[in-house]
């Protein structure tokens, strides 16, 4: 799923820590960070974070209950 303007970088995470499954971002190359491992997240949003917000990534949850969730932060943040 595509997650765009994501302003409040620190709920987003707090919102992936929460998910029970697995959760990815999808680099540009096709690559796989698992968004639950800090080291990634920090690596992740390194390479692509500017001005404070981020405007476009590619995550994959594998939980429905997970993908709600997320869904819900994007509508609701």
């Amino acid at each position: 799923m595509k997650v765009q303007n994501i302003k409040n970088i620190d709920k987003f995470f707090k919102v992936v820590d929460q998910c029970k499954g697995r959760v990815e971002l999808v680099t540009g190359e096709g690559d796989r960070l698992n968004l639950k491992s800090k080291l990634s997240q920090y690596v992740s949003m390194a390479n692509i974070f500017s001005n404070g917000e981020i405007p476009e990534l590619e995550i994959v949850a594998y939980e429905r209950e997970d993908i709600d969730r997320l869904i819900n932060f994007m509508m609701n943040d």
